[in-house]
């Protein structure tokens, strides 16, 4: 993301102070007129007159068939490029959520929502409007997004099936699954993110196959290392179409995810070939993709699909572990994070665990739990925030238990921009820090070294631009500050020697065993094992920011044409499936026209 010299539109930085008879409704219901009438014009002008000198505009899908972020000129631009094509109209502010918004008391918006058509769908904005000297409200930040398609409903409610099934569903349950004919989609990966995917297909009535290599849904969280369990409370992730029920602890065993990834491909009917492989793909010269899928039993199937979609998370570990002098010397056992299993293999052992960030401390939690001799050893710093007082600051208003539903609090957190984020977030990481003080005081007293995130946003900009770098504490930090976990952090590694590691300060470290918990490789190494170097190297970077603040490659376009990359935590997944869906949707009905990208 873009350096740039943008400042929170705070109080003092406007000039202004805020009356107390301040009527929210009334002065969002003006602006949201003008708004309305300057659209319906057409006039781009007086639109642009209506934002403030600074603001932002995040789009997504519904102007751009992208994800792009507008600031100050370039909406001007945007919207004299795009306006009049994608035929933005029929405008309706809504009452729900409306008012006025005091993060801090130097800061104040008013935010309201509002529905709207384009040409192709149909629509639903926020709008972010700040007091300026002259006693008028300017937008500072708006964000549009393409919710469904005219004439292309999700089957859903009213719209599913009504007909009597009298002793034909197993059968033609079972001539689903089978496949004779291509599927349009064809997804590798059964996890959150393909089985999401396929959910939103589904619903549109696009044809859609999940490939999943393992024996069973679910394995991909079922046989990661027996202590794994999500940091992300059970409200921020409910699934598309079947939320967790009330009775779900708020933070999810891995294993008790895997059954319900299971269990939901299962009710929602997603077709899945479980032990079954993609093992090669190629780009014919009519755009389709020719698909090679290895069944269970030696089978093989070739398909020819229109869009072919990896759901297969981040990269391998496989070749990527870091390479030291005297690997090869070592008379233990090297393992990467993705191989370890559980704490009891190595009872009596000493460990060593390489990485400080999630996967790090929670198999050291695990192995101190089990009576094992642990360390870990910090490359680097690490930001750290606990979940019982960083949560409630970070997530208050949008995913917690009284919250709005979980499809408004997805629109709402979408409604800031990254650019925006980057502004606001270090404020709310000095909130978490005071609230944290005693646990990181401790920590830093036993030396771990800490961060205040990338770019000093915490995690939620770390988590786009590298997806690592942090660890949310649910009680390994304590074990860390408490000595009950050995720490090393004052020296790099020099080499391996045959009982452990040797470090360029001279110490020496005994290890029976070391565990690399240090990451995986690029997102592409999935696509190149099955897609080979030439088309991989044809593909954009994927994830990561790009100069606007968007994700690249993930969701939108890889630069392959019929390609996708499918990806994130549950929260992310439900959010972004449905913009793959529709971008996928509308591409197969004929109305998905040019791109608006950035490059």
């Amino acid at each position: 993301m873009a350096n740039t010299t943008y400042s929170l539109p705070t109080l003092d930085l406007l000039g202004v102070t805020l009356p107390d008879d301040l009527n929210a409704k009334q002065i969002a219901t003006e602006w949201f007129n003008s708004f309305r009438s300057a659209v319906d014009t057409g006039n781009v002008d007086a639109i642009v007159a209506l934002f403030a000198e600074d603001a932002l505009w995040r789009d997504i899908l519904s102007l751009t068939w992208d994800l792009r972020t507008f600031r100050g000129a370039a909406i001007h631009q945007f919207l004299t490029d795009q306006l009049a094509d994608a035929q933005m109209s029929a405008l309706k502010l809504k009452d729900e959520y409306l008012g006025l918004r005091r993060p801090y008391p130097d800061l104040a918006w008013i935010e309201a929502m509002f529905t709207f058509e384009t040409r192709v769908g149909l629509g639903f904005g926020i709008f972010r409007l700040i007091p300026q000297k002259n006693n008028e409200w300017k937008a500072h930040c708006m964000f549009t997004n393409l919710e469904d398609l005219k004439g292309f409903p999700e089957k859903l409610g009213s719209l599913r099936p009504a007909a009597m099934n009298h002793g034909k569903w197993e059968e033609a349950r079972r001539r689903a699954v089978e496949f004779k004919e291509d599927p349009t989609v064809l997804i590798v990966g059964g996890g959150q993110s393909g089985l999401e995917l396929a959910a939103r297909l589904k619903c549109l009535g696009v044809s859609t196959l999940v490939v999943e290599k393992n024996p069973r849904v679910g394995d991909n969280w079922r046989n990661r290392y027996e202590a794994l369990c999500l940091h992300d409370p059970v409200w921020y992730d409910h699934m598309p179409y079947l939320n967790f029920p009330a009775t779900w602890p708020i933070f999810t065993p891995a294993r008790k995810l895997a059954n319900w990834l299971e269990n939901y491909a299962e009710s929602l009917e997603i077709p899945v070939w479980t032990s079954s492989e993609v093992t090669a793909a190629s780009l014919d010269v009519s755009g389709m993709w020719n698909v090679t899928v290895s069944k269970a039993h030696g089978e093989q199937r070739n398909f020819k699909v229109k869009h072919f979609v990896f759901a297969t998370g981040f990269g391998s570990y496989r070749g990527k572990l870091p390479v030291y002098p005297g690997m090869d010397e070592f008379k233990g056992q090297i393992l990467h994070s993705t191989q370890h299993k559980k704490a009891t293999d190595h009872i009596g052992k000493k460990v060593v665990v390489i990485g400080a960030c999630t996967s790090a401390h929670d198999i050291c939690a695990d192995y101190h739990e089990h009576g094992v001799d642990v360390t870990m050893f910090q490359r680097s710093s690490t930001y750290v925030m606990s979940i019982e007082k960083g949560l409630p600051i970070l997530f208050k208003g949008l995913y917690s238990e009284d919250a709005p539903p979980v499809d408004v609090a997805d629109r709402m957190n979408a409604s800031y921009p990254n650019q925006f984020v980057e502004l606001l977030a270090p404020r709310t990481v000095t909130r978490i820090a005071e609230a944290d003080k005693d646990l990181l005081d401790a920590l830093q007293k036993r030396g771990f070294r800490l961060n205040r995130g990338y770019k000093g946003a915490g995690f939620q900009l770390a988590v786009w631009e590298s997806a690592g770098g942090y660890y949310l504490d649910v009680g390994t930090s304590r074990l860390i500050a408490d000595g009950k976990i050995k720490l090393k952090n004052d020296s790099l590694i020099e080499r391996f020697t045959p009982t452990g590691l040797k470090f360029e300060n001279g110490s020496e470290l005994e290890a029976d065993v070391v565990i690399f918990a240090t990451g995986v490789g690029d997102v592409r190494d999935n696509i190149r094992k099955v897609c080979g170097d030439e088309l991989t190297d044809r593909c954009k970077p994927i994830w990561g920011l790009d100069a606007e603040g968007e994700i690249q490659g993930c969701w939108r376009d890889t630069g392959l044409p019929g390609l996708w990359y499918m990806m994130g935590n549950l929260a992310y997944c439900r959010f972004h499936s449905k913009h793959v869906a529709l971008q996928i949707k509308a591409m197969e009905e004929g109305i998905f026209t040019k791109r608006y990208s950035l490059n």
